[in-house]
């Protein structure tokens, strides 16, 4: 009898941690211009005016100058220390990054194209680090496209079947949306930024039904979500975020022209304040 309890312990034990491996916190924002308390939070979680926050602005067309001014805005807003890594696949590994993120509070990732972030990145010891500062109990960050490359599965912003003439994304069809693997610190989820503005429904809509085990996340611009313990986050900022929730939908698809379908998917609105537990 005592086996048996025994083990009924283990496997509770194991459920409930199951998607929290991690300790720390994510800020992640939908794009757009960041409000001054919005940032300020991101620096209070790092750990205000002791913090030591690192920037990673390589998905940026010019990281340096985007760099140079998220630094000063990062400083202006009252953080310890600030610094930024330049690097390529040859030197991100290099002693002195690595050293850098291990003595991190905080990392935050700047917009641009996410698909240079995770090419210098994926399968480094850089990235390693920052999933261990994560794991350790700092704060990840990151706007636009350092919002897209949280997530394990990465809207790369490409889609396979659209006509020359289409507009972006207009339609909800399966195998059309591309992905990529992001950095994997969301687990449960796939995130999607500018949502609102740029109207992007259909393409988060199109994922979730093809991956029905993760929500769907959309962030509008100068908004933010803040993820704790990997598995609830609450919303700071000025607009919305919308999420999908195809969890419990029934799901078909036309095997002639691929549209798909599905029955009962949720759909929240949430504002600033609101708290969602996946």
């Amino acid at each position: 009898m005592r086996t048996i309890i025994t083990l009924l312990w283990v496997v509770w034990i194991s459920l409930i941690t199951v998607g929290n491996d991690f300790n720390g916190s994510l800020f992640i924002i939908g794009g757009g211009s960041r409000p001054d308390y919005m940032m300020k939070e991101f620096i209070h979680l790092a750990g205000g005016d002791t913090s030591r926050i690192v920037i990673i602005p390589l998905a940026s067309q010019s990281p340096e100058e985007t760099a140079r001014f998220q630094k000063n805005e990062l400083e202006t807003f009252g953080a310890g220390s600030v610094h930024y890594l330049l690097f390529d696949t040859l030197t991100a590994d290099c002693d002195e990054n690595l050293r850098v993120i291990r003595n991190a509070t905080g990392i935050f990732f700047s917009g641009g194209d996410q698909n240079r972030l995770t090419a210098v990145m994926s399968g480094t010891s850089l990235l390693e680090e920052v999933r261990n500062l994560y794991q350790r109990g700092g704060v990840i960050g990151g706007t636009s496209a350092g919002a897209a490359v949280m997530s394990e599965i990465m809207i790369t912003g490409d889609e396979r079947l659209a006509e020359e003439n289409d507009e972006p994304f207009s339609s909800i069809r399966r195998k059309n949306i591309i992905t990529a693997p992001g950095f994997g610190l969301i687990q449960n989820a796939i995130i999607d930024q500018h949502f609102v503005e740029r109207k992007r429904h259909n393409r988060l809509m199109s994922l979730i039904i093809e991956h029905p085990d993760l929500v769907g996340i959309g962030i509008s611009e100068s908004t933010a979500i803040h993820v704790k313990e990997g598995n609830r986050f609450t919303v700071i900022g000025e607009n919305v975020v919308i999420v999908y929730d195809a969890r419990n939908t029934q799901q078909q698809s036309d095997d002639n022209r691929g549209n798909l379908s599905a029955r009962d998917i949720q759909l929240h609105i949430l504002k600033s304040g609101d708290t969602f537990h996946f």
